[in-house]
């Protein structure tokens, strides 16, 4: 019993030091201890700052009169650290064909609410990279087709990525591009071919390569030889 000799002038209830934990989670942090700074992490508890910094990139495909614009947002973490990071926030979409309206709304909407889960939000390069138009896709200049405008939207987010250093660049070593500038000299050199009103950086009647979507495979030494990426069919 506890006997109360003072008038109440308010109360509280007290919870469980447990309960409290649960309502209060700890978000993920690295390093710590000692004279070392905590490291704040991607989660998808961390608020929205006041401004945030980002890319604006410009879509203008043959299939539609109107460009789109896409800006990628991202966030600063342990921002004047050794520790600072800079990882996609959230991205927008903008364009006056309004046809496109709702699909666009939906995705940014989903790849907002990835990059704000944190991890590794690379996986979303392949899957937008593999949508496919049903009526066709279109032609780049320089000879690279694109399968639809989703695809192109996720080259789009592997730029991004790439120049914040999330992703790393893809490309040949050493040895390969010295195979692939042999090879083309002695095409070009065998062939002869020349036109000068193709804005393809590759010989004239080259194939369109499977692996990279660029018109650059050709038949060397009785094997297909894609000259942008190095894919061939005898390994």
């Amino acid at each position: 019993m506890i006997k109360i000799d003072e008038k109440i002038v308010g109360y509280a209830v007290t919870q469980a030091e447990a309960e409290a934990k649960a309502k209060k989670p700890e978000f993920k942090r690295e390093g710590g201890g000692g004279d070392r700074a905590e490291v704040i992490r991607m989660h998808e508890k961390l608020e929205r700052p006041e401004m945030l910094v980002g890319s604006t990139y410009k879509v203008k495909t043959p299939i539609s009169d109107h460009a789109m614009y896409v800006t990628i947002n991202d966030i600063i973490l342990n921002q004047g650290t050794e520790h600072e990071k800079r990882r996609p926030f959230e991205i927008f979409i903008n364009s006056k064909n309004l046809d496109h309206y709702q699909w666009i709304v939906a995705l940014t909407r989903i790849i907002s609410a990835v990059f704000r889960k944190g991890g590794d939000v690379a996986f979303l390069v392949d899957e937008l990279k593999a949508v496919f138009d049903p009526r066709g896709g279109y032609w780049q200049s320089g000879g690279k087709f694109m399968p639809s405008i989703i695809a192109e939207l996720g080259y789009i987010v592997e730029k991004h990525l790439i120049s914040i250093g999330l992703m790393v660049e893809p490309g040949l070593d050493e040895a390969q591009q010295k195979l692939i500038a042999e090879k083309r000299a002695e095409f070009e050199e065998s062939k002869k071919q020349e036109d000068a009103f193709s804005e393809s950086d590759y010989p004239a009647g080259a194939q369109l390569c499977a692996k990279c979507s660029t018109a650059a495979v050709i038949m060397m030494d009785g094997c297909m030889t894609c000259l942008s990426c190095g894919d061939s069919k005898c390994g």
